[in-house]
């Protein structure tokens, strides 16, 4: 569970962002968002394979502009 303490003479908006720093840190978003639909291992390791893919031609693309 992420959370923060009011500093000494800090305003709410300041005190808002630093919350929402840690919990983009953290990861709790992007795991909520992962887990809201559930996705079976077959199809996992599908999706995985085809942004590797994806990833591996931009990175020869990068290269070939060099």
């Amino acid at each position: 569970m992420t959370f923060v303490i009011i500093r000494p003479n800090e305003s709410q908006d300041q005190l808002l962002k630093r919350f929402r720093k840690k919990v983009v840190k953290s990861g709790v978003l992007s795991t909520v968002r992962r887990k809201r639909w559930f996705i079976s291992k077959s199809e996992l390791r599908r999706v995985e394979k085809k942004k590797a893919i994806r990833r591996i031609k931009r990175r020869q693309m990068s290269k070939m502009g060099e």
